[in-house]
């Protein structure tokens, strides 16, 4: 499964706990990709970034080679990531700071986004959606858009 692209919603709620339950198409990725081992951590985008561990280490080592100019980023990525592992339910734990830094209470989106996944709440989602819908397109993008 080298080079699997995560892509597509699914809303999902956050039990009392604070876990959430990964749908089938991306557990089965997940596990194939990782043994179920992520990492989570936060996204200046407000929402959480979560990586098959793999891949995580592929973009903390980027992060870990950057010039000292860039610690305040670092710090956001690296001193807020947290490694968890899907349980035999196929459910994953979100940390309470994670949860409260992205807003994370019920009612969640579980995005791909090609090599990771981002976990947002639902209304932050929508609200952030509409921001870039009404703005203007980059002209990278204006190229390839039909």
């Amino acid at each position: 499964m080298v080079g699997h692209v995560f892509q597509g919603p699914a809303a999902l709620t956050l039990d009392g706990k604070g876990r959430l339950t990964v749908p089938a198409r991306h557990r089965d990725a997940l596990m194939n990709l990782s043994g179920g081992q992520l990492t989570l951590t936060k996204s200046p985008a407000g929402c959480l970034l979560m990586f098959p561990r793999q891949a995580w280490e592929q973009f903390r080592d980027k992060l870990l080679q950057l010039p000292m100019a860039a610690d305040g980023w670092r710090r956001v990525f690296l001193g807020n990531a947290l490694d968890v592992d899907m349980d035999g339910a196929s459910r994953v734990l979100v940390a309470p700071e994670l949860r409260e830094a992205a807003g994370l209470v019920r009612d969640v989106m579980l995005i791909g986004m090609g090599s990771r996944l981002e976990l947002w709440d639902r209304a932050r989602l929508a609200a952030h959606e509409a921001q870039v819908m009404g703005s203007e397109m980059p002209a990278a993008i204006q190229d390839f858009v039909a």
